[in-house]
């Protein structure tokens, strides 16, 4: 779960123009792919972006069940 410390980052960020500029120009620059190499050379280098997330195995702690 997100602290508010960084809930109101993340607010931040979606309201900065120059974060909403880059963001439009990266998409304008890769929406028009035009072949199947160009869109594979696409998709690995937003993977850059995102790392594999942490498995966790502990059950989830829960207060209200309805089942």
């Amino acid at each position: 779960m997100l602290s508010k410390e960084e809930k109101e980052g993340m607010i931040r960020d979606a309201k900065s123009s120059a974060r909403k500029q880059h963001f439009r120009i990266t998409i304008e620059r890769h929406a028009q792919v035009d072949s199947f190499d160009e869109y594979i050379s696409f998709l690995n280098s937003v993977q850059k972006i995102f790392s594999p997330l942490p498995d966790c195995n502990r059950p989830t702690e829960t207060k209200f069940n309805k089942l």
